[in-house]
């Protein structure tokens, strides 16, 4: 007996919005995993990222603190904390990223040669590039906090360990 792919797929979504304590966004970033697979869904890079992949270590208008902690902030908002910032996430938020990782998991599973679909599709190459984008903003960052802590700025444009 063969299961459609579809019943599969929303067999999965209870038990995630369970752990995700029905919250819209991490079901439907669950449900949409295969439409990434087959690069239907498109992994949408943020404008800020883009920018700085050209140029990472570019000190253009970076002439003050002030510029320092307000390009540093826009990176936190694009990434998220960096490594060295307490992180902001509750146990709801924790929930949240643990049904999302189980539930990809679990829909990313029902693809069969799902790494030769994705390379097929092009949803390999968008992550590629998705990853690659990520990194010169990473990059960027850790850059301009080494910058930040040779001028002796305040945080977040410097280490939080350097006082």
């Amino acid at each position: 007996m063969r299961i459609p792919i579809f019943i599969l797929i929303f067999a999965s979504l209870p038990a995630a919005a369970l752990y995700a304590q029905s919250t819209k966004d991490t079901a439907s970033d669950i449900a949409t995993q295969p439409a990434q697979d087959v690069n239907i869904k498109k992994i949408e890079i943020p404008e800020k990222l883009k920018e700085i992949e050209k140029r990472p270590y570019s000190l253009k208008n970076m002439n003050s603190c002030a510029a320092l902690i307000s390009e540093v902030k826009a990176l936190n908002d694009a990434l998220g904390s960096d490594l060295d910032e307490k992180g902001d996430k509750d146990a709801s938020e924790k929930r949240k990223a643990t049904a999302k990782r189980v539930g990809g998991s679990i829909t990313g599973g029902l693809i069969p040669f799902r790494g030769i679909v994705r390379e097929v599709s092009g949803a390999a190459k968008a992550q590629r590039k998705y990853n690659k984008a990520v990194t010169a903003g990473v990059t960027r960052r850790a850059f301009l906090k080494g910058i930040g802590q040779e001028r002796k700025c305040a945080l977040p444009a410097r280490p939080t360990s350097v006082k």
